[in-house]
């Protein structure tokens, strides 16, 4: 009998990663590729994760017959369930059945769940918080996700929307969030809170290197690190006030569940994660009861840019 092997994607608004895991649950081939969403962007998409899969296949030598399953983690609102995205923030999908193309065309299973609670699943199975059994998980990106593992169980709340955790409001009279409301945490502390932060402070006069960075949009989390290295003003600034949001966000959700772990994850944790749980930890215990911080461990996450790729392995596992 030939040997058997997982897919794994990591698909996002700009890019997608793929993986085929062995059985042994090591990643053996990788790939990346950039989204698609001009044209029909919906069927762009589905195009662009069929053809990594396709690519994950031919690239590391093997046939249809020999994947065992196919899973994934996806930005938005996921009937985990039924395969189907409600709705996505950065992809082009709503109430859309991405489950059913996938599974025809491949002829194996097909698992999807949202981004950051599958990254976040990923950490408590195969990362840091393996052995947890209750474990917080914020993700600081473009936007900011949460995750949270209950009782050894991934939480998703009534029609799975929940631990948005970065739209808990911090500040009423706050700056604007995409999501409509002022203050939120995703408004402050994410790479689009940051951009804002330092786009304002360039439009006051302010000479920094990062002005030009986030003219049209939100910086490059490499580009952030440089900056932040240099001890730039307006940088260090927007990511003290990033971390200091991230810290009462951190104190209040330690205090609502009593995890075992928080943990830090995302592109700009990659980056600049020592910096950033550093500066939460020299001020979160302000926001927490002493009793329950004493027993609550702060990391960031330790498998980097694959914790959603070995999320989606955990979901196949869970799913046998």
């Amino acid at each position: 009998m030939p040997a058997m092997y997982n897919i794994c994607l990591d698909i996002g608004g700009t890019k997608i990663l793929g993986a085929v895991f062995d059985s042994k649950k090591n990643i053996v081939h990788r790939i990346k590729k950039k989204t698609k969403a001009d044209g029909d962007a919906t069927q762009n998409v589905e195009e662009t994760i069929i053809s990594v899969v396709d690519e994950l296949i031919e690239g590391f030598g093997i046939k249809k017959n020999q994947i065992k399953a196919i899973a994934a983690g996806a930005p938005g609102v996921i009937d985990q369930q039924n395969g189907i995205v409600l709705t996505s923030p950065n992809l082009p999908w709503k109430n859309y059945d991405i489950r059913k193309p996938i599974e025809k065309r491949f002829g194996a299973p097909f698992y999807i769940g949202n981004d950051v609670n599958v990254g976040v699943l990923g950490e408590y199975k195969y990362g840091v918080a393996k052995g947890k059994k209750n474990v917080v998980g914020l993700f600081v990106g473009t936007g900011m996700g949460g995750g949270l593992i209950l009782d050894g169980k991934l939480y998703t709340g009534h029609k799975f929307k929940g631990a948005e955790y970065g739209h808990m409001v911090l500040d009423p009279e706050g700056p604007r969030c995409n999501c409509g409301q002022r203050g939120c945490l995703e408004a402050f502390s994410s790479k689009q809170g940051m951009s804002d932060y330092i786009r304002g402070q360039a439009a006051r006069g302010r000479q920094t290197p990062m002005a030009e960075a986030v003219e049209g949009g939100v910086f490059k989390s490499k580009l952030l690190k440089k900056n932040l290295a240099s001890k730039d003003p307006v940088t260090v600034e927007a990511v003290d006030r990033a971390c200091h949001y991230l810290a009462i966000a951190s104190g209040n959700l330690v205090n609502t569940f009593s995890p075992e772990m928080v943990v830090y994850g995302g592109g700009v944790i990659e980056a600049c994660g020592d910096y950033f749980l550093e500066k939460i930890l020299s001020e979160v215990d302000r926001y927490c009861m002493p009793s329950i911080r004493e027993t609550v461990e702060f990391k960031t996450a330790g498998l980097g840019d694959d914790s959603i790729l070995y999320g989606a392995l955990s979901m196949i596992s869970e799913n046998k």
